[in-house]
C-alpha cells in the first residue's frame, strides 16, 4: 500500500521503519516541526511536507501518529475527504477523526516505542474502522506488520491502555527507583538484569498470580521488617514497598 506517515515522533518513527521493512510505499512524511519531518523522511527515504496544503494525496492510507492533544484539532488545518485516515492512540475515540475524512479508524500499536531503537520489537495492533469496508481495510493493512492483530473499540482500546500502564510504564518506574537505590547504596543494579528477565519470561507459561515470589506473599513479616529498616532512610521507597507489600498481601 502507498502510506503517508503524519507525525515524527517515537511512534511514527518505528511505524514508519516497520511499514518500509514489510514492502509497503511510504510515500511522505508530513508535520509541523520541519527538523524531525526532514529527519525521518530521510530514514524512511521518502519526501518530507511541513505544509498541509501539499500533502501527498495519492496513498491509499494515512497514519497519524501525533500526541492525543493535537488529534481534535487536526481537522482545522488538513481535509482529506474520503481517503482512509488512521491515529495510533490508545485513549482516543477513532471518532475524533470523522471531521478529517469519511473513512477513518484506528491502528494502535500495543509496545513501548522509541525513535533510538534499533531493533524493532514484535508489535501487537488493536484496530478499529469507522465501517465494516474501513475496519477490513485497516485489519489487512496490521496484518501485514504483525501477526497479532485484535478488533477493539474505544473502551476496550482504552482499558488495555491502562493494563498497560500497570504492565510496563509502572514497572519501568520500580526499575527506576530499584536503579536510584542501588546507586545510593553503591551496588550494582545490572545484578538483576537475569532476574527481571526470569521474571518476564515466566509469564509466558504461568499467570502473574501463580508466578509471584517474594516475602509478601509468603507473609515473611521478618524479612519484611528487616527491610523497612534497611528503607528508613529512603521514606518515599518506604512508602512504596509497604503499599505494595500490602497489596499483594491483600490477594
Amino acid at each position: 500500500m502507498k502510506v503517508v506517515i503524519i507525525g515524527s515522533g517515537n511512534t511514527a518513527t518505528v511505524l514508519g521503519r516497520k511499514i518500509k521493512g514489510s514492502d509497503h510505499i511510504i510515500l511522505q512524511v508530513t508535520g509541523r516541526n520541519e527538523a524531525t519531518v526532514h529527519a525521518l523522511a530521510a530514514d524512511l527515504g521518502c519526501s518530507a511536507n511541513t505544509n498541509a496544503a501539499h500533502i501527498d494525496r495519492s496513498a491509499d492510507i494515512y497514519i497519524v501518529a501525533i500526541a492525543d492533544k493535537a488529534l481534535p484539532r487536526l481537522h482545522q488545518w488538513l481535509q482529506l475527504d474520503k481517503k482512509m485516515v488512521v491515529h495510533t492512540a490508545a485513549a482516543v475515540s477513532k471518532d475524533v477523526l470523522r471531521d478529517l475524512s469519511r473513512n477513518y479508524g484506528v491502528l494502535y500499536p500495543l509496545q513501548t516505542l522509541r525513535k533510538e531503537q534499533q531493533h524493532i520489537p514484535e508489535i501487537p495492533f488493536l484496530v478499529d474502522g469507522n465501517t465494516a469496508d474501513d475496519l477490513a481495510l485497516v485489519q489487512d493493512f496490521a496484518r501485514s506488520l504483525s501477526d497479532k492483530v485484535w478488533v477493539a473499540g474505544d473502551q476496550e482500546r482504552l482499558k488495555m491502555h491502562v493494563a498497560a500502564v500497570f504492565a510496563s510504564n509502572f514497572t519501568n518506574h520500580l526499575y527506576g527507583l530499584a536503579d536510584g537505590f542501588c546507586k545510593q547504596e553503591d551496588i550494582d543494579f545490572l545484578l538483576l538484569l537475569p532476574l527481571i528477565e526470569e521474571t518476564a519470561r515466566r509469564l509466558q507459561e504461568l499467570s502473574p498470580q501463580a508466578s509471584q515470589t517474594g516475602p509478601a506473599i509468603r507473609h515473611d513479616a521478618e524479612t519484611i521488617q528487616k527491610h523497612l529498616q534497611v528503607l528508613s532512610h529512603y521514606p518515599a521507597l518506604k512508602k512504596v514497598y509497604e503499599d505494595l507489600t500490602e497489596s499483594i498481601q491483600s490477594k
